[in-house]
């Protein structure tokens, strides 16, 4: 079992910080994933006898690190996937991307659709059979060379989401290969971390944030190796 960086814990919610490299849930080979471990973990921890619950209520791609929360009860589960279902959570990523991006801010608006025998999200203006609209806004926080630095806020969930709409625009988030990035990271990273997640509690219905470090304090050198 992996280390697992906590991020909080309570009776209802285990929030870890996923390494890049490492799967939400484990694939179809088997193997480590940040679902088992963080199963492990609770067993080590409170000695359980049998299989452990914990409820995965969203997921972040294999080379995506950062902010990924797990239910520990089935009541929390089910609260927490409607809240990610009705778009009441809100989902901010740091993201290194290639190029030098001219606007401060923008909107990203567009549609998607799965091609699932490449893997891989496609995007287009316009609508176009079986796609979903997708939406998200970025904020240019640092240039720097020919990359730039933004700030995320995810509007809509689509998978690769992000990797594909930034692609789609000219700006490839640096190491991911599969959509256009030229540079390679090393452990099967890209430059993209989920930085911040804010839910309401499942049973206490406060409002909670979870983050890796306070806003406005990541250095570019986030991304192990990047420049």
């Amino acid at each position: 079992m992996r280390d697992l960086d906590v991020i909080f814990e309570d009776n209802h919610l285990l929030c870890i910080n996923k390494p890049a490299g490492l799967p939400t849930q484990p694939d179809v080979k088997g193997g480590a994933s940040a679902l088992e471990s963080a199963r492990t973990y609770l067993k080590l921890k409170y000695n359980k006898p049998g299989n452990v619950y914990l409820g995965m209520v969203h997921r972040l791609d294999k080379p995506v690190s950062g902010v990924l929360l797990f239910a520990k009860t089935s009541k929390a589960a089910k609260r927490l996937s409607a809240q990610f279902r009705e778009r009441h959570v809100k989902k901010h990523y740091l993201a290194v991307v290639e190029g030098r991006i001219r606007q401060q801010a923008n909107v990203i608006e567009s549609f998607v659709w799965r091609d699932e025998g490449a893997c891989v999200t496609l995007v287009s203006d316009v609508p176009t059979k079986n796609a979903k609209p997708a939406k998200l806004e970025f904020f240019v926080l640092a240039v720097r060379k020919d990359y730039s630095l933004v700030e995320i806020h995810m509007l809509t969930g689509r998978k690769h989401q992000i990797r594909a709409q930034l692609s789609f625009i000219g700006h490839p988030i640096v190491g991911d290969n599969r959509y256009g990035g030229k540079a390679r990271l090393k452990s099967g990273s890209i430059a993209l971390q989920s930085s911040s997640l804010e839910i309401e509690h499942p049973t206490k219905h406060s409002i909670m944030t979870f983050s890796i470090e306070p806003p406005g304090t990541y250095p570019w050198d986030l991304f192990t190796g990047l420049l």
